[in-house]
């Protein structure tokens, strides 16, 4: 499964030095060349940190998604190579956890590819240690190994809405022919379930004309495993209990880290220079599975992709730009675990959509989805899309909530959250602005009113408008509502019950697009009663959020121990959204603030060194890690509204902003190859952490990538701010 020359190829750099030995960003990994008898060995794990902490993602639209180290090594209990979504309540579920690939020299040598640590430290990495490419063609991971002069590369992909994985091999260079063996092994628990989660009891293993097919439990599908190619493959039924496997990140994180898997055989094949073999793995039914033979997949595939490229408004001819496209289509996807969602969209001729909010553990979370809207869909040309995911969670208004996210495997919302509805004002205002669909906005008004209302008298959670001055008030014991939501057990890390300082921006956003929307239905008078209503929200968060002693704003105020004057990033967004809610005379006195305490590389951090609760890493068991999330953790998504702030500030200057965005480039080849992490450490040297691709990150990048760059600047749609409201006045 060779493919057609890629647009855009992504290599990681590597810089071999001789014989048995491969460099990875600086990092030696020897391998053992006086040994050839050996099957495997053992390599220091300190010398293989380059291999063992980059990962490469794979994703299916569905949620599903295929994820490993380069190195082949499983470190994470999410990592394999087919994670299904399958439908409520399964979830997603790890059916092939990974491939055990074994060559056979014609002299009787036997290198393994697949790397593998064991419970004790016992780390091997034959094969991996002479990776010499890893690259992203289009998105999708390429290895090219070099074994003694024996060249053989592998590519993977994932079909478009299917809960398949195709693994393909071709013999570039070799002395004669090889014998190629390739063992799958398959866990079948969810993939947020422990590694030591109970195998599946009794699997059955049933050979169909062309393909084998396991029943690892009886609520899960049969999967459907073959290996292709010019050679006839042959399979070897050979059950094995694969025990004591070591993922070393789970460890880290505080969780239990040993597991097992099982394997039902393996395939052989006899390769020749030139061959190809490809291995698929599959949870559909054969008319799907065989629909498209693996080239005509791979082809498809990148067919795709490239009109995602010429569909984009960024500038593709940019490979940054180009790689955050394609970076951003791993987060739209088709709720496949939701059927009703499909059902409900199907009936009204439309399609269900949203956003997983970040790879490998979050589901679909409503303020994510929100935040990430624009540089996912609007920025990358998607805009059916972004109607879709728009109507998709208009379905789910409740009491005048979105949901703040949907949990694995479940039909239904969770709404604690006083954000995320009022991000989707923003998002819809940032559609219609873009799209000029204005009956988009009209068709929801009865569901913008409602929530609207319900903000004004009280929902639930205890979100309710102050009718002393207007402003809103959030906060419920043992819930946390806003978008700096770390929580362990009973304890609410950062409850910020009160009046926060991005809840009110946020309202008075909402209020003010409320208001053009109803004048643009012909509601004139409500419209001029919800101008007034933000009128006074200006007036009063003017006068209550500035602190002098800072220079800046507070975080929250009329709080349970009073006002919070904790430097935060949260203000940021009473300057960047299209309608702000503070005055001009303070943005540069807020920017400059937030810049000199805040701003990284990499983002911003959610609290300034000087707190006494400030926590320099995001490091260990979840207790500590959650202790840090938002207590200094650099945010990267964050970066969208300090760019958006600045701009306000220093119009024009697009050179500089675009420099506050540049450290983003050289991550893409860090944590997740080709994507934007999640978090960062609050200190140098920001180490990456929490989940490797996420989407209101890449989002954000991307749509300030966007807008300072040439194209951003002759798009002024994508930063239109309309009337600008200047802290209340017109």
């Amino acid at each position: 499964m060779a493919s057609s020359s890629p647009r855009l190829v992504r290599r990681v750099p590597f810089a071999p030095r001789g014989p048995g030995a491969a460099h990875v960003a600086g990092t030696h990994v020897a391998t053992d060349t006086a040994a050839p008898d050996t099957a495997a060995r053992h390599a220091d794990a300190s010398d293989a940190d380059a291999l063992l902490t980059r990962e490469w993602l794979v994703t299916n639209g569905l949620g599903g998604y295929a994820s490993g180290t380069l190195g082949g090594v499983t470190t994470r209990r999410y990592h394999g190579l087919l994670v299904a979504a399958l439908p409520a309540p399964l979830g997603r579920v790890v059916i092939v956890s990974q491939l055990g690939e074994r060559l056979r020299f014609p002299d009787g040598r036997v290198v393994w590819l697949t790397g593998e640590e064991r419970e004790g430290g016992a780390l091997y990495l034959e094969g991996a240690g002479r990776l010499r490419e890893f690259r992203l063609e289009m998105g999708l991971p390429v290895w090219r190994y070099d074994l003694d002069g024996v060249v053989l590369e592998k590519r993977l992909l994932m079909p478009r809405f299917q809960n398949t994985v195709h693994v393909a091999y071709r013999l570039l260079e070799a002395p004669g022919t090889m014998r190629f063996t390739l063992r799958p092994l398959m866990a079948g628990r969810p993939h947020e379930a422990p590694v030591d989660h109970p195998l599946p009891a009794d699997p059955v293993v049933t050979a169909r004309t062309g393909r084998l097919e396991v029943a690892l439990a009886p609520d899960l599908p049969p999967i459907a495993l073959r290996m292709a190619g010019r050679a006839r493959a042959a399979f070897t039924l050979d059950a094995l209990h694969v025990q004591h496997l070591h993922y070393r990140l789970e460890g880290s994180r505080g969780y239990q880290a040993t597991g097992d898997t099982w394997s039902p055989g393996y395939f052989r094949i006899d390769l020749s220079p030139g061959d190809d073999a490809v291995f698929v793995a599959s949870t559909e039914s054969p008319d799907v599975v065989e629909a498209f033979l693996p080239d005509e997949a791979l082809a498809a595939e990148m067919g795709r992709r490239s009109m995602l490229l010429d569909a984009s408004r960024a500038d593709c001819a940019d490979p940054v730009a180009a790689q955050l496209v394609l970076a951003a289509d791993q987060f739209i996807i088709q709720p496949a675990t939701r059927v009703a969602d499909t059902a409900r969209a199907h009936a009204a001729s439309e399609e269900a959509r949203s956003v997983i909010a970040g790879y490998h553990w979050f589901t679909d979370w409503g303020r994510d989805t929100m935040i990430a809207l624009e540089g996912l869909t609007l920025v990358t040309g998607r805009e059916a899309e972004a109607r879709d995911i728009l109507r998709t969670f208009a379905r789910h208004f409740r009491d005048g909530l979105i949901p703040n996210l949907f949990p694995e495997g479940d039909q239904t919302g969770l709404y604690h959250t006083a954000d995320a509805t009022l991000w989707f004002f923003h998002a819809l205002d940032r559609y219609e602005r873009v799209t000029g669909d204005t009956a988009l906005a009209a068709s929801l008004l009865d569901a913008l009113d409602a929530s609207i209302e319900a903000h004004r008298a009280g929902t639930a959670f205890n979100i309710h408008v102050d009718p002393a001055d207007g402003l809103l008030v959030q906060g419920a014991e043992g819930y946390q509502l806003t978008w700096m939501d770390a929580k362990v057990g009973d304890w609410v890390v950062t409850p910020r019950r009160g009046k926060a300082v991005e809840i009110n921006a946020l309202w008075y956003n909402a209020l003010r697009l409320h208001a053009a929307w109803l004048d643009a239905a012909g509601e004139g008078e409500r419209a001029s009663r919800a101008a007034r209503e933000a009128d006074r929200v200006a007036a009063a968060f003017n006068a209550r959020f500035w602190n002098p002693a800072t220079g800046c704003l507070f975080d929250v105020v009329d709080g349970e121990t009073g006002d919070d004057g904790a430097v935060r990033p949260n203000q940021v967004l009473a300057v960047s959204l299209p309608h702000a809610v503070l005055a001009p005379d303070r943005w540069a006195a807020v920017i400059d603030t937030v810049a000199r305490e805040l701003l990284t590389p990499v983002g911003l951090r959610s609290l300034a060194p000087g707190h006494r609760e400030f926590c320099p890493r995001y490091f260990g068991d979840l207790r500590a890690r959650d202790a840090a999330y938002h207590q200094g953790t650099v945010w990267a998504w964050l970066i969208g509204p300090f760019v958006d702030a600045w701009l306000r500030v220093h119009p024009g200057r697009l050179a500089e902003a675009r420099a506050l965005v540049e450290g983003f480039v050289p991550h893409l080849d860090e944590a997740g190859i080709g994507t934007v992490s999640e978090i960062f450490d609050a200190t140098e040297p920001y180490t990456p952490r929490g989940c490797i691709a996420q989407a209101w990150s890449v989002a954000e990048v991307l749509r300030v990538w966007h807008l300072t760059g040439a194209e951003g600047e002759r798009r002024p749609a994508l930063t239109e701010t309309g009337a600008q409201d200047r802290g209340g006045r017109p």
